[in-house]
């Protein structure tokens, strides 16, 4: 049957909240920057590596998040992997990670690292496109789609 491994699903893995860890985030963040992730760091008695920097930065917070982004127009033929700016008023304010066509929910989607002020759902931004231009776009909550984790039970 010639059957062979291929690589994740993008739009799927975008779709769940499914980060890739190198190009969505990297060794220099910490969960409470991405979004989701936060709930990961409990509060403990148990002392651990990286305790004491942990509970500074929930003590102090972050100035900047990885965020779900949905960007206006027709489907993007092309997954856009490569590192885009955001700007939000005309001024670059962070940086796309990754965007894909979702068929399933029929919108371009993707992560977009923002300061803390603009992480809610709904902030407008807009995104370069690789041609120069910008695509109209605003950022969403993550999971895009079954944040209760339901489509598996059927």
């Amino acid at each position: 049957y010639d059957i062979r491994p291929i690589a994740p699903c993008e739009a799927r893995r975008i779709e769940a909240g499914i980060f890739n860890y190198g190009s969505d985030m990297t060794i220099d963040n910490n969960p409470f920057e991405v979004m989701g992730l936060e709930r990961l760091v409990e509060s403990q008695e148990a002392d651990y590596i990286g305790k004491a920097a942990l509970e500074d930065i929930r003590a102090k917070g972050v100035t900047r998040k990885l965020v779900g982004i949905e960007v206006e127009g027709d489907a993007l033929p092309f997954e856009l992997s490569r590192k885009c700016d955001a700007l939000s008023n005309g001024e670059p304010v962070g940086t796309v990670t990754d965007l894909i066509w979702s068929p399933r929910l029929e919108k371009n989607i993707g992560y977009v690292w923002v300061p803390i002020a603009l992480a809610g759902a709904g902030n407008p931004l807009e995104i370069v496109a690789p041609d120069g231009g910008t695509w109209p776009a605003q950022t969403a909550a993550i999971p895009f789609l079954d944040a209760k984790k339901q489509v598996p039970l059927g």
